[in-house]
């Protein structure tokens, strides 16, 4: 790293964004790329809503086994927990647009089997759960590059919008999916539901193919897989505020997920309600999805997305209590508009600042995290939640989760997500290193020292503002960071950060550092002694670099 003693330049840069709260939150929908895809992607999750109400179908004739029923939603949902990692470390090596299009083509060839072998009678409750959890596996392949797209298909100031319309996609084709699969069933068949959501993938295919990406590819090739998990993780670990949105979406995700779990036992016990009067309850948290999603331009133009996300959880705290204790039934269906409304504003604020705060070489990787985070709180909560009311009883764990996820609430108030921006634009400020030893790119260790004087006024401030560098070191790159001071000489410090290999440093050089990586340097560097400029080493192992 040999950084310009003139600051540098810095590329890619963007102009100031318009205030995101004044976009409407239909206004993505205008552009033809984000509208196509938005609606394939409705039919898609129609389709699979629909596929789940047909594998249960088939299992309850085939087997009846409770147990097996259970287990479609787990063969649904386990994929994501085991590969929703890994996938979003492929999203940011590979071709986003090829790998939809190859996740796409592997769930409509498990789609295609699973109609063709239930249509000629071949089809056993085993088999339903291998080629859900096929399924299961292409929706893991797809999350994390679909989510890290929607930046490339809308401006920035139109993100949070985005966000809230996949929230609204999500939960209408929850509300329709369900009722649609079982009309379908009733009148065609299994096979029929089997078939509609293999030709859903066509539809997302389709789409996908007018999509004309412009790819660029990494000067430096490709990362390999395992050092870009590992590269995720360093910078998941060090990056304060993907770490808060995370930690906020563990505060509501498995608390929220009672609703879900327990909301089918609300209509069939305590309103006498059938399988249509539970669509029409879903429909109304549909309903509330719409209307969340509207609102969030005025909420956010009001107030802080710390205050915001607070009320949220706590407005979906009321709503899970007052399904303990209300009785009739379309008093229950109002409530539920006002839990759509909860939900999706919570998730889209959460799912929009991890898109806004991560830099375009690690997006995917890092809301595969949030990703995960979200699939494991659902199914965990769930679990919990399911069990608590065998247990102690429907309406206890109703007020178990109510108290649990507004006190959760309350505390995600100390995880504070600012609003301020980061400037994510890249910025290519170092300049390239110059060596005599010509270093082995991928298996060298390169230790990078960097010498300061710092005068004695400007010691504290000095420490502090290194702190910050030392996390962009490791977001970047760096395995390891540490500041020393001079023993004999208190005004000189001696900046170390240790680089898994010569490459991996090229790639801190050649684009993953950003403009608020550069803006954290200068912050630090204005408090160096003028008169001393800063001094750079390179140093490679003596043990495997070869002689001078």
């Amino acid at each position: 790293m040999t950084p310009p003693r003139d600051g540098g330049t810095t590329t890619g840069a963007r102009p100031p964004a318009p205030d995101s709260a004044a976009v409407s939150t239909w206004q993505p929908l205008r552009l033809r790329v984000f509208r196509t895809l938005w609606i394939a992607q409705f039919v898609s999750n129609v389709g699979g809503w629909m596929q789940t109400v047909g594998a249960q179908w088939l299992i309850t004739q085939e087997s009846g086994s409770a147990g097996l029923i259970a287990l479609v939603q787990t063969a649904a949902s386990l994929p994501v927990l085991l590969l929703g990692i890994p996938a979003g470390a492929l999203a940011d090596i590979v071709d986003r647009r090829k790998l939809l299009l190859a996740a796409q083509v592997l769930m409509f060839t498990a789609a295609g089997l699973l109609a063709a072998l239930t249509a000629l009678g071949r089809m056993d409750s085993y088999g339903v759960l291998a080629l859900t959890f096929v399924l299961g596996c292409g929706t893991a392949l797809m999350n994390p590059a679909w989510q890290a797209i929607q930046p490339e298909l809308v401006p920035r100031e139109q993100i949070p919008s985005a966000a809230a319309l996949g929230g609204v996609n999500m939960n209408l084709a929850r509300a329709i999916g369900p009722a649609l699969g079982g009309l379908v069933v009733t009148l065609a068949g299994t096979a029929t539901v089997f078939a509609v959501n293999a030709a859903s993938f066509l539809v997302t295919l389709g789409a996908l193919a007018t999509w004309h990406r412009r790819a660029e590819p990494d000067p430096m090739g490709a990362e390999r897989i395992l050092p870009a998990l590992r590269a995720g993780n360093r910078y998941v670990r060090n990056a304060p505020r993907v770490r808060r949105v995370l930690g906020r979406s563990l505060l509501f995700v498995p608390c929220a997920a009672a609703l879900w779990a327990l909301l089918p036992v609300v209509a069939r016990q305590r309103l006498g309600m059938g399988a249509g009067g539970y669509g029409l309850l879903l429909g109304a948290v549909g309903v509330g999805a719409v209307l969340g999603a509207a609102l969030l331009p005025q909420v956010r133009r009001r107030w802080s997305s710390n205050a915001a996300l607070a009320t949220g959880g706590l407005l979906f705290a009321v709503t899970l209590a007052l399904l303990a204790v209300v009785r009739v039934p379309w008093v229950v269906g109002l409530v539920l508009v006002f839990s759509g409304v909860a939900w999706v504003g919570v998730l889209s604020m959460l799912n929009a600042q991890m898109q806004v705060t991560t830099p375009g070489w690690v997006r995917a990787r890092a809301l595969a995290f949030y990703l995960t985070i979200f699939q494991g709180g659902m199914a965990i909560g769930a679990a919990v939640w399911g069990k608590a009311a065998d247990g102690v009883g429907l309406v206890p764990t109703l007020l178990i989760a109510a108290v649990a996820l507004a006190a959760a609430s309350l505390a995600g108030l100390m995880l504070a997500v600012p609003d301020s921006p980061l400037d994510r634009s890249v910025s290519m400020h170092w300049a390239a290193p110059t060596m005599v030893l010509e270093p082995a790119e991928d298996d060298e260790q390169v230790l990078v020292t960097i010498e300061y004087v710092v005068p004695p006024h400007n010691a504290d401030l000095f420490i502090e503002s290194m702190r910050a560098m030392g996390r962009s070191r490791l977001r970047t790159g760096a395995v390891s960071w540490d500041l020393y001071r001079d023993g004999t000489d208190p005004d000189t410090y001696l900046e170390v950060f240790l680089v898994a290999s010569w490459k991996e440093h090229l790639r801190q050089h050649s684009g993953r550092l950003t403009g608020f990586d550069r803006e954290t340097e200068e912050r630090a560097r204005s408090l160096v002694d003028p008169d001393h400029p800063f001094k750079v080493t390179h140093y490679l192992s003596a043990r495997k670099s070869p002689p001078a």
